[in-house]
């Protein structure tokens, strides 16, 4: 293949896109307008829920969940170890205790036999990640919450369509928060968005994303009235009319992206399982996988070296990786203030020194997805 490489993520703007951007500078609102109401609605209709909070970013609506359950200094809530920065960052905002939990060997996702060894008189909440795009064990997830008379909260930034007994993330546990990072299934260049079921959530969250202040600034000229009053400490949480525009042109697309992730990924799997000490994701049953990563596990011993020499490998040929994630625990912040150790979490660890995100996104060639295969498989024979 002729080729300069093939990189690890390229957003997919379309002109509708950016038509749509347009519209909102040429208007009178740029913040605090309609079109956040409107992507509001839409989001909660395609996830299947009542509400829908707009918000600055998934980390954002991770802590305004926290304060809406009123997670209070020392309490505990259990997190996935294998997982993003934001998801233990949400409890210590608010100065709790993140209790990490072990992952499931097959899925990466939480393990819920490790989330009950982690229960404790303590414990508030429970965070799952929908990790890579696939949806957690969330029917035994929610019953062990019930058991315990704890809240679980998902972090859907991976796995916006997803879906799980035919229900989507974000409406499975008390609330979902979601990403639209360029990177995410869809963008809105940096934002986010919380969904619930519950009105009076929904109706805190609210309040908190914009300095607890009673009525916004559209709400203030529909009534007629300079009015407010602030009532609870909030935040400048708020999304923008320009970012809720691209977020509605996106989530029109929605089945669309998943649709090519889903096909990129089957093209993956079907030239890496020919390959020895490549082990592709497994998908559990009765779930859909929308690929907002595609990560495999190298096996040193069947396929002939370790993940860095194979990540230095493909980097030379231009092929652009991730690892996702380092465990939590490693990290120098959690280690110092949790007092964690290496060991402590088995299953993370030994995955972590396996995993590599390889290139996925909505317009990746079929010939970009098979430099990729041949240079995995040219590489072991070259050995």
């Amino acid at each position: 293949m002729s080729t300069s490489g093939v990189p690890f993520f390229i957003p997919w703007i379309t002109e509708e896109d950016k038509n749509s951007v347009l519209e909102v500078l040429s208007s009178r609102w740029l913040t605090g307008g309609p079109r956040v109401n409107d992507f509001e609605t839409l989001f909660a209709e395609y996830v299947g829920v009542k509400h829908a909070v707009a918000c600055s970013s998934c980390t954002a609506a991770l802590e305004i969940v926290m304060r809406v359950l009123n997670v209070k200094p020392f309490d505990e809530v259990i997190v996935p170890v294998l997982t993003f920065a934001a998801t233990a960052n949400a409890p210590l905002f608010v100065g709790a205790k993140p209790v990490f939990a072990d992952v499931d060997e097959r899925t990466l996702n939480v393990s819920k036999d490790d989330i009950v060894n982690r229960i404790t008189p303590k414990t508030r909440a429970i965070i799952v990640v929908h990790y890579a795009g696939q949806p957690c064990d969330m029917r035994e997830i929610v019953e062990i919450a019930e058991d315990h008379r704890i809240s679980v909260i998902e972090d859907c930034a991976h796995s916006l369509g997803a879906q799980y007994n035919s229900k989507k993330t974000g409406g499975i546990g008390l609330a979902g928060c979601f990403s639209f990072y360029p990177t995410k299934n869809i963008t809105t260049l940096e934002g986010g968005m919380i969904t619930t079921d519950d009105k009076e959530i929904a109706r805190k969250a609210k309040l908190l994303r914009e300095h607890g202040i009673t009525s916004g600034a559209l709400e203030r000229e529909t009534e007629r009235t300079w009015s407010y009053d602030v009532v609870d400490l909030g935040y400048n949480y708020r999304m923008n009319e320009v970012q809720a525009a691209l977020g509605i042109s996106q989530l029109r697309r929605i089945d669309e992206i998943n649709k090519r992730r889903i096909q990129a990924a089957r093209s993956y799997d079907e030239g890496l399982k020919q390959i020895d000490g490549v082990s592709v994701p497994y998908v559990g049953e009765g779930r859909t996988h929308v690929y907002h990563l595609y990560v495999v596990r190298i096996l040193k011993e069947e396929y002939g070296m370790n993940r860095d020499e194979l990540f230095e490998y493909l980097s030379g040929k231009g092929i652009g990786l991730s690892v996702h994630y380092k465990p939590l625990h490693l990290l120098s912040l959690y280690k110092e203030r949790l007092r964690y150790r290496s060991g402590d979490f088995p299953v993370a660890e030994r995955a972590y020194s396996e995993i590599l995100s390889l290139p996925l996104f909505p317009t990746i060639t079929r010939e970009q997805i098979g430099y990729v295969i041949d240079t995995i498989r040219e590489k072991q024979r070259l050995d």
